[in-house]
């Protein structure tokens, strides 16, 4: 689970920072440095932590795809050589 996944998983449910810590059992901090990790070579969140949290996604109805997966139902997704614009 990417960064931008996770952020993007959190929106599409609707719900809060603390809502999901509450729900996986991490605190606020940890879910927004998953949301917010970029710099590989900085020490983030376990994988552990990482699993869990996606884990209670896909329990709430949340599909991750990568390059090349099919969705099972309406969605979006991000073309791999496209980079947003900053509004």
């Amino acid at each position: 689970m990417t960064p931008e996944q996770a952020r993007g998983a959190r929106a599409m449910l609707k719900v809060g920072v603390r809502e999901v810590s509450n729900a996986v059992g991490v605190t606020p901090n940890t879910v927004s440095r998953i949301e917010a990790r970029s710099d590989p070579s900085k020490r983030g969140p376990q994988t552990s932590t990482i699993t869990v949290l996606q884990s209670w996604y896909e329990s709430q109805g949340i599909q991750f795809i990568e390059n090349g997966d099919t969705a099972l139902g309406n969605g979006v997704v991000l073309k791999e050589d496209m980079t947003p614009e900053t509004p």
